[in-house]
């Protein structure tokens, strides 16, 4: 068997050198030659899914794409969605191996360049704001503004009426649930308002966070915020004026607002059931007893009964 191999290599290379000697082959039958070969290189190892195969029809995707670009071509546009798309799995990937390793640093870096080609990579944003959020509760707000931006951009997609594909998280309701709840707790102290609208968002959901006592306590520490700036815009507009709609209007505007802060600190009292839990409890309980009291002309009553039936009303706006 192997005597016969040689002997029809030999013979098979002996034709090709006499045919190369009578019929040159042209640049342009070369190339169609080698793009052929690039196409078969790509097409053989795509079907394969294993690994290390994909790795070479990628590479073969991607040499196919630089050599011809420029030309027409009725395999490109197969050729570029390959290419996007592996690169996309394979920058997911890093990122997700280094916020597992809890090289935060490392992720941004990743998934900085990912962004760079892929503006709307959900899975790289959502997954760069739980990092940068586990990096913040630890102490480090060394990448607090970029985790807000890349956090507001993955809102922006997960609030989408087609987003479908929530992964890295489980369904599209705890996407939605946490990055909203994210962009709440790092907002709440620079920009209440924006604050505010996340958190009431993320109660709305349909994830954990509407049964989350932390969800309304923030909610109430954001709305507090926005009180004190709209009664301090007050003051300055109609302190010692004498009444006027505009006023009034103002005016009522101050009262919805520490009604709602009201309601939410209401609301994270009543969650807050376990046992482990008592301290926190307390100290909400005494924050939403002096506010209470500031909208009820210095009186608690009334305000165990409110506890007891909020969960059952609607949070209101």
């Amino acid at each position: 068997m192997r005597i016969f191999f040689h002997i029809v290599v030999v013979l098979f290379v002996s034709s090709s050198v006499c045919l190369a000697q009578r019929n040159p082959t042209m640049p342009s039958q070369m190339s169609d030659s080698e793009r052929e070969q690039l196409y078969a290189r790509f097409t053989e190892n795509k079907k394969v899914p294993v690994a290390e195969r994909q790795k070479l029809a990628y590479e073969a995707a991607r040499d196919y794409v630089k050599r011809y670009s420029g030309e027409q071509d009725s395999h490109l546009a197969e050729m570029r969605r390959f290419v996007h798309e592996y690169e996309r799995v394979m920058a997911n990937f890093e990122v997700h191996e280094a916020v597992a390793a809890k090289k935060y640093a490392k992720a941004f870096e990743v998934g900085r360049a990912s962004l760079k080609k892929d503006a709307e990579n959900f899975y790289v944003l959502a997954t760069l704001a739980q990092a940068g959020y586990a990096q913040a509760q630890a102490g480090d707000a060394t990448l607090n503004e970029e985790t807000i931006d890349y956090t507001k951009r993955a809102v922006t997609l997960a609030e989408g009426e087609k987003f479908s594909h929530a992964d890295p998280f489980a369904t599209v309701e705890d996407a939605r649930g946490f990055l909203n709840f994210a962009l709440g707790w790092f907002l709440r102290a620079q920009s209440p308002a924006e604050a505010d609208a996340a958190l009431v968002r993320a109660v709305k959901s349909g994830s954990r966070y509407k049964d989350d006592p932390l969800t309304y306590n923030l909610l109430g520490i954001a709305i507090l915020k926005e009180y004190a700036q709209v009664s301090a815009e007050y003051n300055e507009k109609f302190g010692n004026k004498p009444s006027s709609p505009e006023q009034q209007a103002m005016l009522q505007r101050i009262v919805q607002v520490g009604g709602r802060a009201v309601d939410a600190y209401a609301r994270a009292v009543a969650l807050t059931t376990k046992p482990e839990q008592q301290e926190g409890r307390a100290k909400m309980m005494a924050q939403l007893t002096q506010l209470y009291k500031n909208f009820h002309n210095g009186s608690e009553e009334g305000l165990n009964e409110f506890i007891a039936g909020v969960l059952s009303k609607p949070l209101p706006e």
